[in-house]
């Protein structure tokens, strides 16, 4: 007698093979069988008219601090993810030194908006080494499974101090004290080790990410004890990342060849479109393509839909951020705050008066109307150019900051506008499309866990059915069967877990069950549930009927069932 069959489903297995109707019948946490009518079972559910996939493997979270105190690791569980892979892009709270936690917040708080608050509240620092943090990990209750990397920022502080938080050069003998730390940790059990090279990623302080200029000899020291073990991907947040040094890409596209090439490690990097050059990532896909004869394995990241920033009078970022009116109020309480924007004479003064923004950047966001979009309920991640902004001042005869501001106060003020950041510089998501559907690339850069103020792509494995296999309009839909696989057996076969990712007999049994007719992302929103009261976007999803971990069912009907089987990731398997 099994232990449990989810009966009469149609099985997307994650191979892209033509879905099917069967049972997946489930023993010990393992898949025993699958199609087949399976015999009797201690459970039953009955998946008549659902969808029965792989749970969805997320390989570019931030999880690192949430992941120390949240049993469920929302909002990604939430929507159907199973495993998650953090310490991404450099950062990570792994090797820490006692008198360096606080400088450890401070670097994430700044690269991911994760606010330090929640971070130093949350946090019981039960370690110092790479292997202590994973005993750490083991010791809290989880619905998913977690696998972490080894980030490039805390291995430079811990071993150089102020001169690798500064970014000054690395000696040799400082180079192979990180090799032995980054072994140390692979043979631990980290997935891989992770580096950032672009200036946009910076700590609280303003100072770039430690390794943001480490030279190749740096670069490839590290790499060296990747592949002399044979262990673990390279994965890094690319210069050049948004734009800011339009030569960056083909320089760092040949040192990762090399690198990935000399290793035999994968080398893994975050690719989007960007306005400065929006045919770029053309480019850099040809490159990694060209490389594969001569041995480099190297894999894009690139994200299901645009990287998008929301603005809400709550959020990190909004059109009027930087308005001498609004930074009089900016301190106030919500409440108080909304009183005073209420009142049509700061209304109005916001709207006329000149600001003189902090940095470039700033000044694009708050004045790009033709890129700002009202979000909508269901939210629309492709809206077309006349639904923007500047479109519906342009229609009305209105100034664009009135438009803007008479949307950010509706819902009580908690109403959240649509600025597509990247992979959206020609109105549409074709470009998305074609990264996606690139034989290099694989699903990434949800920031599950990050960026908690201003970004919720964490629904972007939901988003990949209900807009690319169900209901886009503008454009070719994407297959079922390619979708389910490109965000399952994929990303694990990246991260070395080839024992998931596929429903198949021996593998793990992480299933979602889903009612596709009925699935739906609500509208992000602000909530104040992190540890001391920190704020952070989240994104809820209706259609998950269950989600099941290693056989246990963690969620059903949207609702947690009291089942924690998650484990923590030692190493591939």
């Amino acid at each position: 007698m099994h232990d449990l069959v989810v009966r009469g489903g149609t099985l997307v297995d994650g191979s892209g093979s033509p879905a099917k109707t069967g049972d997946v019948a489930i023993d010990g946490g393992t898949i025993a069988s699958v199609g087949e009518r399976a015999g009797p079972a201690r459970r039953e559910i009955d998946a008549d008219g659902l969808l029965v996939t792989p749970g969805w493997v997320d390989i570019h979270t931030h999880f690192d601090g949430q992941a120390t105190w949240d049993p469920y690791l929302t909002p990604s569980s939430w929507h159907g993810v199973t495993t998650v892979v953090m310490g991404n892009c450099g950062v990570g709270f792994v090797p820490a030194k006692p008198d360096e936690h606080d400088w450890l917040i401070g670097l994430m708080e700044g690269v991911e908006d994760i606010p330090g608050t929640a971070l130093s509240e949350g946090i019981e620092w039960a370690w110092e080494s790479f292997p202590e943090y994973l005993d750490a990990l083991e010791r809290l209750d989880r619905v998913v499974d977690v696998g972490t990397q080894i980030a490039h920022g805390a291995v430079r502080a811990y071993v150089m101090g102020e001169r690798g938080a500064k970014n000054e050069p690395a000696e040799p003998e400082d180079i192979a004290a990180m090799a032995d730390i980054v072994r140390e940790a692979l043979e631990a059990g980290a997935l891989g080790f992770s580096t950032s090279r672009t200036i946009v990623h910076r700590a609280i302080d303003g100072e770039p990410v430690p390794g943001t200029f480490a030279a190749e000899d740096e670069l490839m020291g590290i790499g060296r004890v990747m592949g002399e073990i044979g262990k673990g991907v390279f994965e890094l947040a690319p210069a050049g990342t948004a734009g800011e040094d339009l030569a960056a890409p083909d320089r760092e596209i040949d040192w990762m060849c090399r690198l990935a090439a000399s290793t035999g490690r994968p080398v893994s990097f975050a690719l989007v479109q960007h306005d400065n050059d929006p045919k770029q990532y053309r480019r850099m896909l040809d490159l990694c393509e060209a490389a594969v004869p001569d041995g480099a394995n190297v894999v894009p990241q690139v994200s299901g839909r645009p990287t998008s920033m929301l603005m809400g009078w709550q959020c990190t970022v909004h059109p009027f951020l930087e308005n001498p009116s609004y930074r009089e109020i900016a301190e106030l309480p919500f409440e108080a705050r909304l009183e005073r924007l209420r009142d049509p004479a700061v209304k109005a003064r916001m709207i006329s008066e000149e600001v003189q923004f902090s940095e470039p950047i700033v000044a694009f966001i708050a004045s790009s109307f033709h890129k700002l979009f009202p979000l909508g309920d269901p939210p629309d991640y492709e809206p077309t150019p006349d639904q923007s902004i500047a479109a519906i001042a342009a229609r009305e005869g209105r100034d664009p900051k009135e438009v803007a501001y008479e949307l950010l106060m509706r819902r009580d003020g908690r109403e959240l506008l649509y600025f597509p950041l990247f992979n959206y510089s020609d109105g549409n998501l074709e470009s998305t499309r074609e990264m996606l559907l690139h034989p290099r690339a694989a699903l990434g850069l949800s920031d599950g866990g990050a960026h908690c103020g201003v970004i919720c792509d964490a629904s972007t494995p939901t988003y990949m059915l209900t807009h690319w296999v169900r209901d886009r309009a503008r454009g070719e839909r994407l297959p079922l069967e390619w979708v389910v696989k490109r965000q399952t057996r994929d990303t694990a076969e990246l991260y070395g877990l080839g024992d998931r990712g596929l429903l198949a007999p021996g593998r793990k049994a992480d299933l979602n069950l889903i009612d596709l007719e009925k699935l739906a992302l609500r509208p992000p929103e602000i909530a104040f549930d992190l540890p001391a009261g920190a704020r952070r976007l989240i994104q809820r999803a209706d259609g998950y009927e269950a989600t099941l971990v290693s056989g246990e069912p963690t969620w059903q009907g949207g609702e947690p069932t009291g089942a924690f089987p998650g484990r923590v990731l030692r190493g591939a398997r």
